[in-house]
Parts: structure tokens; C-alpha cells; sequence
């Protein structure tokens, strides 16, 4: 398990940038979350008649041409495509200039669980179907995890530290906590969150294999996080990429943030115990904050009758019953993999601004086992809404979480 120990300096989220299943862009995701319309829905991206699940949730919206100069379509991914545009907003949201920053001070970490799948797809059915002359001279790198980090560095040239974090889910997050640290370190500034997309029939197959989709056919129905009925996740592509900057730096320029990144954690599951709830004990205590000072908890959400039981219980123990309001507006996109639970910390960065917690749709009320304070059906106004937990856990054991702040 691991909790950062190093000296306080304040790291401050001062730009979002967007692309989800039901909205592209901040604004118009957010708009949607509060009223909760949902971007999951058949499949399009390709023929999906012939598998069990044929549901998903799709950036329908986004057309790759609108965001990439012509010379890097035959080069990228769909997934860097996305993640271009959404750097984009974010550097936009933050109004910086990455020309003005030094040289090195500025940097990118990204997530992915995936990186480039459909165009290692396509690589491999060249290989296959036409023979080795035919695989693109670009796969190695386009189906690298780490390709959207270079590209956005590129884009952008930001120069300093460039990583990339493979931990499913929770990889969003952790990739912020590796920003967090460069910051004190010493860096000005970094872009940073998940962006994943694995839409098409290899990564179908893949998803499929893994076995935990729901298999309810109707978009409205499927994905029911802490349901009695609930019997699997949706898959969905895109996520989340912030402009996270030292609190002084941002100051100087007269940035306006959305929220302070005040505690992170992670741990591993054991063979004898899930340990998420050790995360989110240790990222408390890294922000210098009690339990009882966390105003709403944006859960990990897996929608499966064992994981949702483990997250309950590890939040009943640290809360007590009902003992602060949960939600997963997740469950109006899916799971996007590395991009969920940026998106998440970009949902509770709102909530804290707007001081309203975006509600959980699909799931009407939460099983009485789990005894949560589920936002439900309509967003929750919380006058009082300084402080946010946001959870994630990744396909193997990985289990995160990031306590968020109020700017003051």
C-alpha cells in the first residue's frame, strides 16, 4: 500500500477537459449528468449482432477528423484522438499558454488500460488476412499505452516529466497522484487523467472474456450499481484530463481553480481481503481530514453483486449506516476504463463548485444490504459541500482513492 508523505504543497485542478458517452465537453456533460440522460445505447462502432452484450456507451458525437491534423490520422489511435481533444479543453478551460511555461516545469501523465486497440485490431488483421507488408509502420507506437502522453506532449511541447499508469479503473486517479508528486517536486504544471476507448470487436472480445458486463439488453436497465438485481457493468469509452498546478504558480496568473487535490492513496488487494477501504483511510489521512469532514463519496460502482458489497462495506466501516452521501454518475456512461474515474474526480470538481451532487440513475434504491445514502433519480443540493472521496479499483486488485477540497 502506498500513501504520499512528501512535504505539503498545495496542487490545485485549474482546468477540465471532457469526452464522455453523454456529453463532449465539460459544460455539456455536466448539463447532462444533472438531468440525467444517459449516453448508453446500442452499439454502432461496429456489427455487434452477434455478441451477447450489444450495448454500450459510444462518443457518437465525436468525429476524429474535427480534432486531429490529417498527417496523424493514418499515425494515432481513436484513444489519442480523444485524448488530444480533450487536453485541448483542458489547457483551454485553464487558460494557459504552455508557450510561457519553463522549459521542463511542464509535463504529462496519462492513463490507459488499453492503449491503441483498434488500430492494433486492424495491424493484426493486415498481418493475418494480407501478410507483414501490410502492417502499418506506425503499430508499434499506436497501440502503446503511453501514445497519447507523447502526442499531448508533442502538441503541446511539454516538456518535462511524460508517464503513463496501467492500473484499469483506477488509473485515472493514480495518474493524478503521480502528478501531484511531480508538482512537489517541483513542476508547474501537469496535464493529467485517463482516456481509454475499446470499442470494436477485439476489445469487445476481450470485455466479453472477462465476464463481468451486464448481460440486460435494455440501455435503461443495465448498469444498476448497488441494485438487488444489479449483474454487471457497461462498458464505454473516453474520460477526463485536468490541468493540475501548483497552487502558487496558479495564483500568480490569476487562475481560478475548481478544487484542491488534498489526499491520494493506493492499495492492493491481499489473498485474504479486498483493501479499498484502506485506500480511502490513507488518503484521508494524507489530506490531514477526518471521516466525518467527507460530504459525498462518488463510488467506484462496479455493479456486481460481490464487488458492490465489498465497497459498501468498506464504506460502512469508515461512515457508519448511511452515514454520507454516495452516488455513481458513472451510470450514465458506463465504465470507461482508465477514463472512469477521471471523469469521476471531474464530477465531484463540479459538485464541489456548483455545491449539487450529481445523482445515480438506473438504480432506483440501492439494496437495503448495503445500507447507503444513494443520490438518486434527481441531483442533491448540499449547501455545505467543501470536501469529496472519490473511489476507483482497477481489474486485479487495484484500489484507489483521491480526497478533493473546496478552492477556499
Amino acid at each position: 500500500m502506498t500513501a504520499p508523505t512528501e512535504p505539503t504543497r498545495q496542487a490545485v485542478i485549474t482546468g477540465i477537459g471532457v469526452a464522455a458517452p453523454n456529453g463532449l465537453g465539460a459544460g455539456a456533460w455536466w448539463q447532462a449528468l444533472l438531468e440525467g440522460r444517459s449516453g448508453i445505447g446500442p452499439l454502432t462502432r461496429f456489427d455487434a449482432s452477434g455478441y451477447p452484450v450489444r450495448i454500450g456507451g459510444e462518443l457518437l458525437g465525436f468525429v476524429d477528423e474535427e480534432h486531429v491534423q490529417s498527417r496523424l490520422l493514418p499515425a494515432t489511435d481513436r484513444v489519442t484522438r480523444i485524448a488530444l481533444a480533450v487536453a485541448e479543453e483542458a489547457l483551454a478551460d485553464a487558460a494557459v499558454d504552455p508557450a510561457g511555461l519553463p522549459e521542463h516545469g511542464a509535463g504529462v501523465i496519462t492513463a490507459s488500460s488499453a492503449g491503441g486497440v483498434e488500430f492494433g485490431q486492424r495491424g493484426l488483421a493486415a498481418l493475418w488476412c494480407k501478410g507483414p507488408r501490410y502492417v502499418s509502420a506506425y503499430q508499434s507506437a499506436a497501440w502503446f499505452h503511453a501514445a497519447s502522453t507523447a502526442q499531448i506532449s508533442i502538441r503541446h511541447r511539454l516538456r518535462g516529466t511524460g508517464s503513463t499508469v496501467v492500473s484499469g479503473q483506477a488509473g485515472g486517479i493514480d495518474a493524478l497522484a503521480r502528478a501531484r508528486r511531480r508538482l512537489r517536486a517541483g513542476a508547474s504544471l501537469m496535464v493529467t487523467g485517463g482516456v481509454d476507448s475499446t470499442l470494436c470487436p477485439w476489445g469487445w472480445a476481450a470485455h466479453l472474456a472477462d465476464g463481468r458486463m451486464s448481460r440486460t439488453a435494455d440501455p435503461a436497465r443495465a448498469y444498476r450499481p448497488f441494485d438487488a438485481a444489479a449483474d454487471g457493468h457497461v462498458v464505454g469509452e473516453g474520460g477526463a484530463l485536468l490541468v493540475l498546478e501548483d497552487a502558487e504558480s496558479a495564483a500568480r496568473r490569476g487562475a481560478r481553480g475548481y478544487g484542491i487535490a488534498a489526499g491520494c492513496a493506493a492499495t492492493f488487494d491481499g489473498p485474504d481481503r479486498p483493501r479499498l477501504g484502506e485506500a480511502a483511510e490513507l488518503a484521508l489521512r494524507d489530506a490531514g481530514i477526518t471521516a466525518d469532514e467527507v460530504d459525498v463519496v462518488f463510488a467506484d460502482a462496479a455493479a456486481g453483486l460481490v464487488a458492490d458489497r465489498q465497497e459498501s462495506t468498506a464504506l460502512r466501516t469508515l461512515f457508519g449506516p448511511y452515514g454520507v452521501p454516495v452516488t455513481a454518475p458513472k451510470s450514465m456512461t458506463g465504465r470507461l476504463g482508465a477514463g472512469g474515474s477521471s471523469l469521476d474526480v471531474a464530477a465531484a470538481l463540479l459538485a464541489l463548485r456548483h455545491r449539487l451532487i450529481p445523482p445515480t440513475t438506473a438504480t432506483p434504491r440501492p439494496a437495503p444490504e448495503h445500507t447507503l445514502d444513494l443520490v438518486t433519480g434527481t441531483p442533491r443540493p448540499l449547501p455545505r459541500l467543501h470536501t469529496a472521496l472519490v473511489l476507483a479499483r482497477g481489474r486485479g486488485g487495484f484500489n484507489s482513492a483521491l480526497v478533493l477540497r473546496a478552492m477556499p
